[in-house]
């Protein structure tokens, strides 16, 4: 070795132990000069001994080119969800049943703060990462290694001479608030549309293609549990987290070794008045027993282990004056009430708008402009309002009321009388244009990169679009005319438009926006019929029969199928070059794989899922032998609820549908024992 190639692994060396005292420890050991100096040394050196650049090497933290797409990997130990409890009562039940296995043996607790980002699970091996993975559905996630790499406080290489010769790490994924706020003043001033909150934005920010994005938000990371070789001695839990810090993880400081429940329970009321001066998110108190052998013998269910907990802290809840309610025209036309509010810090963020829901909600709550309205995160997410304080209100305040037309295109409304949601129904409503245009760039549809909401704002009021088909008619003299398009984006985008005529004809079906009609939905109704134009001379009957899809899909695809403006639609869009035909098959028939818990099972979704998308959780139903509709009837087997469940809910317990939450979902796919837990 020369000794150019001896300074280069001293400076890796120098530079990593500097990294690991600025990012995970707080105390940085150099000025940020001589940092920057050692690492374009290090950088010079590594041009000049290429052969020498190594995964590790701080170089590489921002090396890799956007990736096509996630690839689908197993977890070697599969990586499950945490049983919850929300009050004293069920902690005190969660203790009693631990005494009931554990007999006489003496036990205590470990308590750490439940951070609100998104799991990760690390793969290192002889002390260096190797991969990435998100959870997923807990034995299978998407491997995000590119974007792991970009994380400061999450090391390239272990900080040991020795290190085991693999180690599985699991841990938290999260925005700090402050980068958080910058983040979304950041997409405002680019005309973009925030975040709604630091866990969504963790999520979305981990499964980027591009790792330069990744690094650019600055993600963070705490480590909250350890395994390593069969034949390693298994740590206590207060023993796992010192060993991870030795390591060169970030472990949350904000933990506590309890002797008993009580000051378990101290410690969760400390928090909970506390939590809002941390600098992230914790939405409750993940409690865990502390002896290795108590939780072998505790063991787990097929769904949780019967070792840890999280005591979740109750919904939080602000009262805050009711400014004005503005109503938005949806992209199927349903129009949504919006609270304004007189901005109020709700868990976390800055809230001044909220949702109302529907008609229905809105006279429910008897809502009058210049109420005191109390305001929640339904899910810790969606701002709501959940009451009015009638006694606060002022004299003479007007009630509000849906609208009878339309609030953009001042054409009627409409209501059908199976649905709580009013709607205009006027095609050439810009609102509904909007989200035509808006849906079919979407990455899941013809994935146009660069035309964002400012821009489909521009080219509906100027009426240089007003079908989809017509982005293919714009020309560059067109775009230049646009508030803030130069020459360089306005060409990259036409580029990008022309380029979306090749997208299969799965995702111009999922694009064109037929109500009831997802991305999965798409592609099974084209696997189906073949093409586009076979399927639009199918008749209801013939598209029902499709497996996973029901009579008011049917029905819908139908609809819109028999619409002259979409027939002239399909034809402009066949004239502009796209392929509306699916390719030719291999002749080889493919066999759907079954998974016992879900195959030849029905399953109808309502409300919003946070760890996957509906159309995700489709996916995954079909893909293991399962059915999905939209209706829910005698015939459906489970009901999954998610957040802001609607009238399905109500009709699945009259049914006597089994009703399953998110994470009960997601833990039907868990058919064995694991010995690993997440706790997100």
């Amino acid at each position: 070795m020369t000794s150019d190639e001896q300074r280069l692994e001293e400076l890796r060396g120098l530079l990593q132990r500097a990294a690991y005292a600025y990012y995970v420890l707080d105390a940085p050991i150099m000025p940020d000069a001589i940092y920057d100096g050692l690492y374009r040394e290090l950088e010079t050196l590594e041009q000049r001994y290429p052969h020498r650049i190594t995964p590790d090497s701080p170089t590489q933290r921002v090396g890799a080119t956007p990736a096509a797409q996630l690839t689908a990997v197993a977890h070697r130990i599969p990586l499950y969800s945490l049983d919850n409890a929300f009050d004293a009562a069920e902690m005190a039940a969660w203790e009693e049943r631990l005494r009931r296995v554990l007999g006489d043996r003496p036990f205590s607790y470990v308590c750490e703060l439940k951070i609100d980002g998104s799991a990760l699970a690390l793969t290192y091996e002889q002390g260096v990462l190797v991969r990435g993975a998100t959870r997923g559905d807990g034995t299978m996630g998407e491997e995000v290694t590119a974007n792991v790499r970009t994380i400061r406080s999450i090391p390239l290489r272990l900080l040991t001479d020795r290190p085991p010769e693999w180690l599985e790490v699991r841990g938290e994924v999260f925005l700090p608030l402050g980068v958080f706020d910058q983040l979304n003043d950041d997409r405002r001033d680019a005309g973009l549309e925030p975040f709604a909150n630091p866990r969504n934005a963790a999520a979305g920010t981990l499964r980027q293609l591009d790792p330069r994005i990744v690094a650019s938000r600055r993600l963070d990371f705490f480590a909250y549990t350890v395994h390593g070789p069969e034949q390693a001695e298994p740590l206590d839990q207060w023993q796992a987290l010192a060993y991870l810090e030795s390591m060169g993880f970030r472990v949350s400081q904000s933990r506590q070794h309890c002797p008993d429940l009580a000051a378990v329970g101290a410690f969760y009321a400390f928090w909970q008045q506390e939590r809002q001066g941390l600098p992230y998110l914790t939405d409750g108190v993940v409690i865990k027993v502390h002896e290795a052998a108590a939780q072998r013998i505790l063991g787990f269910t097929q769904k949780v282990p019967r070792w840890a907990i999280a005591w979740k802290y109750p919904a939080e809840e602000v009262p805050t004056p009711l400014v004005g309610v503005t109503f938005q025209v949806g992209r199927t036309g349903a129009i949504t009430p919006v609270a304004e509010l007189k901005p109020v810090v709700l868990a976390g963020t800055t809230v001044s708008r909220a949702t109302l829901h529907n008609g229905d909600r809105l006279r429910e709550l008897d809502l009058h402009i210049g109420d005191t309205v109390v305001v929640r995160k339904a899910g810790e997410i969606i701002p709501e309002v959940v009451q009015v304080l009638p006694q606060l209100r002022p004299a003479g305040a007007s009630l509000v009321t849906m609208p009878s037309h339309c609030p953009e295109c001042a054409q009627p409304v409409h209501r059908e009388d199976s649905e709580a949601a009013m709607r205009c129904v006027n095609p050439q409503c810009p609102a509904l244009v909007r989200g035509a245009i808006a849906h079919w760039v979407s990455r899941a549809a013809l994935n146009i990169d660069g035309i964002g909401e400012k821009l489909i704002r521009q080219l509906v009021a100027t009426q240089q679009v007003r079908t989809v088909a017509d982005l293919y008619t714009l020309n560059l003299e067109q775009l230049l005319a646009l508030d803030r398009l130069a020459t360089k984006s306005a060409t990259k985008l036409l580029s990008a438009i022309a380029q979306s005529r090749q997208q299969p004809v799965d995702r111009v079906l999922y694009g064109l926006g037929i109500r009831h009609v997802g991305s999965v939905t798409a592609k099974v109704l084209i696997d189906a019929f073949g093409s586009l134009g076979t399927l639009m001379a199918a008749t209801p009957e013939e598209i029902s029969q499709i497996h996973g899809v029901g009579p008011e899909i049917a029905q819908s695809v139908w609809h819109w199928c028999h619409d002259p403006a979409h027939q002239h639609l399909i034809a402009c869009l066949e004239d502009l070059g796209f392929r509306l035909m699916a390719p030719p098959s291999s002749g080889v028939a493919e066999e759907r794989p079954s998974h016992p818990a879900i195959a030849h099972k029905t399953f109808v979704i309502t409300g919003s899922l946070t760890s996957l998308t509906r159309e995700d959780a489709k996916a995954k139903i079909l893909a293991s032998g399962g059915k999905v509709s939209d209706s829910l009837s005698k015939k459906t087997d489970y009901l999954v609820v998610g957040a802001e469940a609607g009238s399905k809910l109500a009709k699945a317990q009259k049914l006597g549908t089994a009703c399953l939450s998110e994470t009960e979902f997601l833990n039907l796919w868990a058919t064995t024992p694991s010995d690993a837990v997440g706790e997100s």
